[in-house]
């Protein structure tokens, strides 16, 4: 029992909307499972969210290192990889960055707050807050209520349909 709560946890603060009806087929009950998807998804935004800043900052700095120890025949392929560092205020759209830059534009610090359990990744929904909206004073509050508010509508969603989970 205690490694099925510890395994629902760590599974909810990487992937938090498949988790609770996760816990639900593999036999927890009903409350020790919220529980530990709430504990999960709240705790993993909380260590996404804190570690990611650092993370970022010891990458920056550390980065012509990197670029140096790569080996030659991954330095050759992905040359502008390490030669885009260099650039200081030139911005090169590829796929992802236009994808982010869409995401911020249209959905904003809202969509990244809702988006974030049901769709994105718990790591991807911090890094993202953390990158475009730490300026923001209630953020980590909207995020938690935003975790909160999605495991009430899982659970409702498996109240409707006891049959699919038990």
């Amino acid at each position: 029992m205690v490694f099925k709560i510890l395994h629902v946890i760590v599974l909810a603060s990487v992937k938090y909307f498949v988790t609770l009806p996760y816990a639900m087929i593999i036999g927890l009950d009903y409350i020790p499972a919220v529980a530990a998807v709430l504990i999960g998804g709240i705790g993993g935004f909380l260590l996404f969210y804190y570690l990611s800043k650092p993370i970022i900052r010891i990458i920056d700095a550390k980065w012509p290192c990197i670029c140096r120890i790569v080996p030659s025949f991954i330095r050759v392929r992905y040359q502008h990889f390490c030669e885009r560092r260099k650039l200081v205020k030139a911005k090169i759209f590829t796929r992802r960055n236009r994808f982010l830059a869409r995401m911020k534009t249209s959905y904003g610090f809202w969509g990244i707050i809702v988006a974030t359990p049901l769709f994105l990744t718990v790591p991807v929904g911090a890094f993202l807050a953390n990158k475009y909206y730490s300026h923001r004073k209630r953020l980590i509050l909207y995020m938690i209520l935003s975790f909160v508010g999605w495991a009430a509508v899982l659970s409702g969603f498996i109240h409707l349909f006891p049959k699919v989970f038990f």
